[in-house]
């Protein structure tokens, strides 16, 4: 393919992310209210787009939770904190789970094969910190997981990935700052690093306090949202 024959495409696929992420930071930021009608073309004329990446993106929203989908069109979901709250509580008990039964049994050792290329890689995040952005929970979620699929038991995993999967719309609210991207890095590294070094109290006691900063952090914000969703439908 020539040269000019793929700018176009790269073009148009800008476009599509472009418009994907401004709408998804619109909708974390509690810009629409939950009564207001996501309408595609009042949305391309706001953006200044066409309405095929707004069609598209309203899509790819209602995949990741933050757009909901109803007989007479989109409308922005409503964070529900009472809900993740109840979530967190079984993520931390699971994720815990993992480092604890190491803690109780010389049988159990985590596997350095998982934990060493994921060490490498946030040690390279560090030297290279990623921009904030809501998709950054992608990259969070994988670490997690690796985590706890190192300890030996796929059954904690499989619970922890459902978990996050359902709390995921409400914890991308963690990453729309420059200091909680960093600071994710740095708990991140400290962890397992903890873990590779067998200091395996302190890597509990780090992952404990990481994972309930997180929830108070996602809490705050998302509550901050609710509250300028409410003021736009008033």
């Amino acid at each position: 393919m020539s040269t000019a024959a793929a700018e176009p495409k790269r073009t148009v696929r800008n476009r599509r992310e472009e418009t994907y992420a401004e709408l998804r930071r619109m909708l974390l930021m509690g810009e629409f209210g939950v009564r207001t009608r996501l309408v595609e073309v009042q949305l391309a004329e706001r953006l200044g787009v066409s309405r095929t990446p707004v069609r598209e993106a309203l899509v790819r929203l209602v995949a990741d939770g933050l757009v909901e989908r109803h007989p007479d069109g989109y409308y922005a979901a409503r964070p529900n904190l009472a809900e993740l709250r109840d979530l967190y509580e079984l993520r931390i008990t699971v994720e815990l789970r993992g480092i604890a039964r190491a803690l109780e049994s010389d049988s159990v050792v985590h596997n350095v094969q998982l934990l060493e290329p994921l060490r490498d890689h946030w040690r390279a995040l560090r030297g290279d910190m990623p921009a904030p952005d809501p998709g950054f929970v992608l990259q969070d979620e994988d670490f997690h997981h690796t985590l706890l699929r190192s300890s030996g038991n796929p059954r904690l995993t499989e619970t922890l990935e459902s978990v996050t999967t359902r709390i995921r719309p409400v914890r991308m609210y963690d990453y729309l700052t420059e200091d909680r991207i960093e600071l994710t890095v740095t708990e991140h590294l400290d962890i397992v690093e903890h873990v590779l070094a067998r200091r395996l109290p302190e890597a509990l006691t780090a992952l404990r306090e990481h994972v309930g900063a997180s929830l108070d952090v996602v809490g705050e914000r998302a509550a901050r949202a609710i509250a300028r969703m409410a003021l736009h439908n008033g």
